[in-house]
């Protein structure tokens, strides 16, 4: 089985897509990478939230259509495009709990919530919140993530997105190298 991998595409950061992208297929030419392209999403009318000023990419939300995307068969990989990889990502499959909803990194804010800034991409004032940035890297069973659908996606309220409630706790874990958000561990 191929792994589908969705990495999030905004129109500010097609370098930093492409340089995921070659690091990927570097370390595993079989993967198959998909842009996650807002535009392309609104043209098929999969997409049709408003436009969100407050989410700092294109990608804030339809990251959330990745199992729709997939036809709710296998797994898939979404990433944010922010990333590098230094090794082969099927790995991550093999330290996934494949029988839960979604795998992510679970940051534990109380232990690294210190080192946020107070302001994020473009200057957009930083929040915390329960699970931020699990879903910057989320592996989806996709039949477990059937309440993923765009009607969904494009109605419910970005907590309820972000936060998993729709994976209703059957949330693995994954290691934080999956996830390394830099400056925050040591």
């Amino acid at each position: 089985m191929r792994l589908k991998v969705f990495i999030g595409w905004d129109s500010r950061e097609d370098i930093a897509f492409e340089v995921l992208k070659h690091s990927i297929l570097k370390h595993n030419p079989d993967v198959e990478i998909y842009a996650l392209k807002q535009h392309e999403l609104r043209a098929q009318g999969v997409y049709q939230r408003s436009v969100d000023t407050a989410g700092s990419t294109e990608f804030t939300m339809t990251r959330f259509l990745v199992p729709y995307l997939s036809g709710y068969e296998g797994y898939s990989l979404f990433m944010d495009c922010d990333m590098v990889l230094t090794g082969d990502i099927t790995g991550i499959m093999e330290e996934a709990d494949l029988n839960r909803a979604v795998n992510c990194v679970k940051h534990n804010y109380d232990e690294i919530g210190q080192y946020l800034t107070e302001t994020k991409m473009d200057g957009k004032p930083q929040a915390t919140y329960p699970r931020k940035n699990w879903s910057s890297v989320m592996l989806f069973n996709n039949k477990l993530c059937e309440s993923l659908t765009p009607e969904a996606v494009n109605h419910a309220g970005p907590a309820w997105l972000h936060r998993m409630n729709w994976a209703e706790n059957d949330i693995g874990e994954l290691h934080h190298r999956w996830n390394y958000l830099a400056g925050y561990y040591r």
